[in-house]
C-alpha cells in the first residue's frame, strides 16, 4: 500500500494542474491566454504519460512477478489500470484509445482474479470503484459503471455481518464512495458534469 501512494503522490499534482488549467482555458474570461494554457497542458500531459509508464514498467515488471495469491495479483493488475486511466485523463486521438484500451484490458484481468476474494475484501471493492469510474469517465457509459459498483456493494452487504473489525475499516470507507458516485450518476439526467470519487 505505501507503494501505490508514493506512485499516486508522485502523478496527483500533475493530474490537478492539467485539471486547472484546463478550467482556466474553457473560461471565456480567460479566452486571451487560451493557446498558453493549451501548450501548457500539452507539456503537462507528457510528463504525465511519462511517470505513468514509469510507475507501470516497475509494477508489470518487479512487482506482478511476484504476486504471491489473488489479492497481491489484483493490487497490481488494478494499480497498472489505474495508471493507463491517469495517462488517459489527459491523452487524445490515437494515444487516447490505446491507453484506454490498456486499462480496461488489466481491470479487466483484476477482476478476474478477484473472482476468489471476499465481497468486501478492500481491494476486490477499490477495484469495483475505480473500474466504474473508468466507464463513467473514459467510457461515457453510466449505465455500464452503475452495475459494476451496485453490485459490489450489493455482494458487501450480503456479507456485512461476517466482517471482522479492521475488514470493516478498510470496507467501509470505499463503500461509502461507491455509494457517493452511485447517486451522482444516477442524478445525471440533469445534464450536469459530476465530479467522482476513486482511491
Amino acid at each position: 500500500n505505501l507503494l501505490s501512494v508514493g506512485f499516486k503522490n508522485l502523478i496527483s499534482s500533475q493530474r490537478s494542474a492539467w485539471k486547472t488549467v484546463q478550467a482556466i482555458e474553457q473560461n471565456k474570461k480567460y479566452a486571451e491566454y487560451s493557446s498558453d494554457c493549451a501548450a501548457y497542458k500539452e507539456k503537462i500531459s507528457k510528463e504525465l504519460e511519462t511517470n505513468c509508464k514509469k510507475v507501470i514498467t516497475i509494477v508489470n515488471e518487479h512487482c506482478l512477478p511476484k504476486a504471491g495469491d489473488d489479492e497481491a495479483k489484483v493490487f497490481y493488475l488494478k494499480m497498472i489500470g489505474d495508471y493507463y486511466r491517469y495517462t488517459a485523463e489527459t491523452a487524445t486521438g490515437d494515444k487516447l484509445a490505446e491507453v484506454t484500451e490498456n486499462a480496461s484490458k488489466y481491470y479487466q484481468k483484476a477482476t478476474e482474479a478477484a473472482a476468489s476474494l471476499k465481497p468486501y475484501n478492500s481491494n476486490k471493492l477499490g477495484l469495483a470503484l475505480n473500474y466504474s469510474v473508468f466507464y463513467y469517465e473514459l467510457k461515457n457509459d453510466s449505465a455500464k459503471a452503475c452495475t459494476i459498483a451496485e453490485e459490489a456493494l450489493n455482494g458487501a452487504r450480503d456479507e456485512i455481518d461476517n466482517m471482522d473489525n479492521e475488514e470493516a475499516r478498510d470496507a467501509l470507507s470505499i463503500i461509502e464512495l461507491l455509494k457517493e458516485n452511485l447517486d451522482l450518476w444516477k442524478e445525471e439526467e440533469g445534464g450536469e458534469d459530476n465530479a467522482v470519487e476513486d482511491l
